[in-house]
């Protein structure tokens, strides 16, 4: 991300303004379906009622590299429709740079959640998938089934459990993401 000053109080402009540089999946931010699925919904044709909403927070910060189908057939995911994965890669954010090595989800995994009947899938690094997969099964099968991914949110300091979700995306006409400000509420 860049921030270059336009105009400046100092160098005699009324006010201060800055242009900002950044790609659409910088940072905490949504997948929209059409990132991996040419036609699929852009950004701002994506519905609040999957961004906003009752979700509840997995502890999965004992897996070590993928998370499958299984960790999550038992874990009571029934009636979830949005779903935020945290792992040890909350841990990951106090490192200056990024780390190829961080849990992602397996495909079966994936393929189960869309089953489910999930609208949200949140993760706590940069991405859902695999450095470099070789098939980015996961993000078709999410996105192909117009799941919306939240990724980049950090969820060091949250305990698992069920809480309210905001998540407002930059409203990005025909974007294939977005940043987006995601907030949890605790309802207990």
């Amino acid at each position: 991300m860049e921030i270059e000053p336009a105009r400046q109080i100092s160098d005699g402009a009324v006010a201060n303004l800055s242009l900002l540089k950044l790609g659409s999946h910088s940072g905490t931010h949504i997948d929209a379906p059409h990132h991996f699925v040419d036609g699929g919904k852009t950004v701002d044709q994506l519905s609040l009622e999957a961004l906003v909403g009752p979700v509840r927070v997995l502890d999965l910060t004992g897996v070590e590299s993928f998370i499958d189908r299984e960790q999550l057939e038992s874990s009571g995911l029934e009636g979830v429709t949005r779903l935020l994965l945290k792992t040890s890669n909350s841990g990951l954010w106090s490192l200056a740079d990024f780390s190829e090595d961080y849990v992602s989800l397996s495909g079966s995994a994936a393929d189960y959640l869309v089953n489910l009947g999930i609208v949200l899938l949140g993760i706590d690094y940069l991405s859902i998938e695999q450095f470099k997969s070789e098939d980015y099964h996961v993000h078709h099968a999410l996105l192909g089934a117009g799941v919306v991914v939240l990724e980049g949110i950090d969820l060091g300091q949250v305990e698992a459990g069920d809480y309210e979700l905001v998540c407002l995306p930059l409203k990005i006409r025909g974007g294939d993401g977005a940043p987006a400000r995601a907030i949890l509420i605790d309802k207990s």
